[in-house]
C-alpha cells in the first residue's frame, strides 16, 4: 500500500467513524421527537396525546399488539387517521434506521 492509498483509507474510516458516532441515543431522540406527544413515560397522557387518542406505550395490551415492524413503518412513513389526515410525520429523513430500530427497542422498555 502507498502513502497515499493508507492517507486516503485512513481519512475515509475517519469520516465513517464520525458519521456513525453522530447517532443520537435512543432517549435523546425519544426525547426530542416523541414526547411532546407520546410523554417522557410513554404514556400519551400530554395535550396532544389526548387530543390524538394515543395508546399507553406501557401497557402490556400495546406491547403484545403492535410489531416491531408496524412501530418501525409507523416512525419511518408517519401515521394518518381514518380520514387520511397525518397524525404523526415521517422521521425516516430525520433517523437512521439504526436510530429508529433503537427507538422501537427504547418503545419496548416503556413497558411497565
Amino acid at each position: 500500500m502507498n502513502i497515499r492509498h493508507a492517507i486516503v483509507t485512513a481519512a475515509f474510516a475517519g469520516f465513517l467513524g464520525t458519521s456513525i458516532g453522530q447517532a443520537a441515543p435512543a432517549a435523546e431522540n425519544w426525547e426530542n421527537h416523541c414526547a411532546k406527544c407520546h410523554g417522557m413515560d410513554g404514556k400519551g397522557q400530554t395535550n396532544a396525546g389526548k387530543k390524538l387518542k394515543l395508546k399507553d406505550y406501557t401497557s402490556a395490551a400495546f406491547q403484545a399488539e403492535a410489531t416491531d415492524e408496524h412501530m418501525t413503518t409507523a416512525i419511518n412513513d408517519g401515521t394518518k387517521d381514518k380520514a387520511g389526515k397525518e397524525t404523526m410525520k415521517s422521521y425516516k429523513a430525520e433517523l437512521s434506521a439504526d436510530e429508529i430500530k433503537d427507538l422501537v427497542a427504547y418503545i419496548r422498555k416503556l413497558k411497565a
